[in-house]
């Protein structure tokens, strides 16, 4: 109980002071106590009692464009997180992450074929996330038919498929980009991922789902830590390994579907945040997964910070900030494996 509070309380803080601060800064920057102040006052109730009125220009600019943005970023973030801290426990592989078994590239797919055929001319702007998102649980049906019908699918031939599924729907995304003229650019920088320029709307398509697989998760935790013994030795202890397997490989899927459809590709969170998480604060699962989702959520929050920032006159797609901080971990990790198996 005292590591969950000290583990819990410290990255929740480093959460309210990481979205403090990226609200401050920015090409109009913004005194740390206004932004407390606006914040502060927009309180339902109490507000007006714990801050005075607030500068309207500051208040316009925190509230109604870095608000959005930020807590959008917070909750991708928390759900690429807490999405690979599920597959890396119940692969028990830490190279896993949301894109292991094809999701992503799946999902991107979906929404790379509803920007070519104009889906959002007549289904409206919800066609992108929605074909996204539909696409994102097809792979994962697809990968557990190439699996085979087996209740004890090894780790190896789930990864596997998903590389084959990955490799199918990335093909198909470069013959789609290919094909089109008019909206090329908007396909590409889509699929470089990006929490610009989104509403409201989509933190409250995401929060709910978010909430629901983390508690699913948290609810599986006792079980994820027996699957570190072999799911033989799982089993033998009480546990349901094809269900929990089923189930966790399934909420992980939908939360990456989720965070896919509002925000792009946006790679390596899943496999970054979970392994530094397990370094700080231990391999249990009722520890780690809450404490992933509020490092996942402060990790992207400073990387989509850093794309804003990064260049003067224009803005990096957030998806590239990620890959270029994950890639060479990614190949730690690789190489680190690959000497602890005597390779």
């Amino acid at each position: 109980m005292r590591k969950a509070w000290i583990y819990g309380g410290g990255f929740g803080l480093l959460l309210v002071v990481s979205m403090i601060i990226c609200l401050s800064i920015g090409s109009a920057r913004v005194p740390l106590g206004e932004v407390w102040g606006i914040l502060l006052h927009r309180i339902p109730g109490i507000g007006p009692h714990l801050a005075g009125e607030p500068d309207p220009a500051y208040a316009v600019i925190v509230t109604d464009v870095r608000l959005p943005r930020v807590i959008l970023a917070m909750l991708v973030g928390a759900s690429l997180a807490v999405a690979g801290a599920g597959f890396q426990a119940v692969l028990r592989n830490p190279l896993a992450d949301p894109y292991t078994l094809g999701v992503a590239s799946g999902a991107s797919a979906g929404a790379a074929f509803a920007i070519l055929s104009g889906m959002r001319l007549a289904f409206g702007m919800w066609s992108i996330p929605a074909s996204a998102f539909v696409m994102g649980l097809l792979t994962l049906l697809l990968v557990y038919t190439l699996a085979g019908r087996s209740t004890r699918k090894s780790m190896e031939t789930l990864i596997l498929a998903g590389v084959i599924v990955q490799a199918f729907f990335g093909a198909f995304v470069s013959l789609m980009v290919s094909m089109s003229r008019g909206v090329i650019n908007e396909i590409v920088f889509w699929l470089m991922g990006s929490v610009a320029l989104r509403g409201w709307e989509y933190s409250r398509l995401l929060a709910p789902l978010l909430l629901v697989v983390l508690v699913v998760l948290v609810g599986y935790s006792r079980q994820l830590n027996l699957f570190a013994m072999g799911e033989r030795h799982a089993a033998h202890m009480g546990a349901n390994v094809h269900r929990t397997k089923l189930i966790v490989l399934g909420a992980s899927t939908l939360l990456t579907a989720g965070a896919v459809s509002v925000a792009g590709t946006i790679g390596f969170v899943g496999l970054v945040v979970p392994h530094l998480i397990r370094l700080l604060a231990g391999p249990d699962n009722r520890l780690l997964i809450p404490v992933t989702a509020l490092a996942g959520a402060s990790y992207v929050l400073w990387a989509d910070t850093a794309a804003r920032l990064a260049l003067a006159n224009q803005e990096i797609p957030l998806g590239v900030v990620t890959a270029l901080l994950g890639t060479p971990f990614f190949a730690y990790l690789l190489l680190k494996r690959k000497r602890a198996s005597g390779g």
